[in-house]
């Protein structure tokens, strides 16, 4: 009995290589319909050959036959009082992972997946404490901002302007599809989303900050910092282990040396940890290697770790201080609390794959 052929994802061909299949299925006079087909994928984020209306039947039968979108759908949603939307997407291949629309009077921000799971052990994240599966690829980072910009649409009568890469996993472990979603997604081909608008978070990995500026991007740089010494950050943060401070400055004043990009540091005041004027100071001088903000965040307690949000005098005393020292400093309230949305809380949770 002959073998089924295997389906091509025809999301993973440049435009190149689309036209060379379409050469090879139906001769040199029709390749111009590679065109009209990346851009049905890319620009109409189109998720079904069907759809492609200006396509012959015969054609998109074809395309049926050979290629397969491996597209991302929404499994779950979940709606906070204050309007933030959590979505589970399920995968081709059944894995899960979140997304996030947070709503606020001056933006539209998505909130967006690099893996399935993370290997960074992070100890206050919950996506920490889950088993790394598989990078997503570019079409899947895609999706996720397609489909939470048709909810943002659809809820709230809004597109996106922002998009930032704080969802699952590590952005700079998985860096060649990062950037090429973000080429995508930024494209005058794709979504022709501004690059300004769009934030890539890291852990930390110092060589790869480098590479950031070694390919000039254009989106905006954040790093979650957390602590501004060796020994309280190794504590949180295994991944200070192999990518020390030091290690860390030298990079971000490389990427900035290269992109001319200031930097956000995220930091979350725990209670009893890292929330005392010398906790402060150590920021404070850290954001002296380079132009930078910081964003204090609040903190979400998880069930799997025992850390709390300082208390809200200590945060104001925390900001005082960095702005005291010329640090623009902001603090960020969080949204979505009570549906597991907010930040360091998205895990799946009571969710089997299917």
């Amino acid at each position: 009995m002959k073998a089924a052929k295997e389906k091509i994802d025809i999301r993973s061909l440049n435009p190149e290589q689309l036209q060379e299949h379409f050469v090879r299925l139906l001769g040199e006079e029709k390749s111009f319909r590679a065109k009209q087909v990346y851009e049905w994928l890319w620009k109409k984020s189109c998720f079904s050959f069907d759809e492609m209306s200006n396509i012959s039947k015969e054609l998109r039968t074809r395309l049926e036959e050979n290629f397969v979108i491996n597209n991302v759908k929404i499994h779950r949603s979940q709606y906070s009082a204050d309007k933030t939307i959590k979505n589970s997407f399920i995968l081709y291949d059944t894995h899960l992972i979140e997304g996030v629309l947070i709503p606020a009077p001056e933006r539209m921000t998505a909130c967006v997946s690099s893996q399935v799971g993370c290997s960074l052990t992070c100890k206050f994240c919950a996506t920490g404490y889950m088993e790394r599966k598989r990078n997503l690829d570019a079409a899947e980072i895609y999706d996720q901002v397609v489909l939470i910009d048709r909810q943002a649409r659809e809820n709230y009568g809004i597109p996106l302007s922002n998009i930032v890469y704080m969802g699952m996993g590590e952005p700079l472990l998985n860096y060649k599809n990062v950037l090429e979603s973000v080429e995508k997604i930024t494209s005058e081909e794709g979504l022709n989303m501004a690059a300004k608008r769009i934030t890539v978070s890291t852990a930390g990995i110092a060589k790869m900050i480098k590479k950031l500026g070694d390919d000039q991007v254009k989106f905006n740089l954040a790093l979650s910092l957390h602590a501004a010494n060796d020994e309280k950050r190794n504590t949180i943060m295994p991944i200070n282990e192999q990518n020390s401070l030091k290690a860390l400055a030298e990079a971000l004043k490389y990427y900035f040396a290269k992109t001319k990009n200031a930097v956000t540091y995220e930091y979350i005041v725990f209670d009893g940890f890292n929330d005392t004027l010398q906790d402060a100071a150590e920021l404070a001088r850290f954001c002296k290697h380079l132009p930078c903000k910081v964003n204090i965040i609040e903190y979400n307690p998880i069930a799997f770790a025992s850390y709390l949000n300082a208390g809200e005098d200590k945060i104001e005393a925390f900001a005082e201080y960095l702005r005291k020292q010329g640090v623009t400093t902001n603090i960020r309230r969080s949204r979505g609390k009570d549906i597991d949305a907010a930040c360091g809380q998205l895990a799946i949770k009571g969710e089997a794959q299917v």
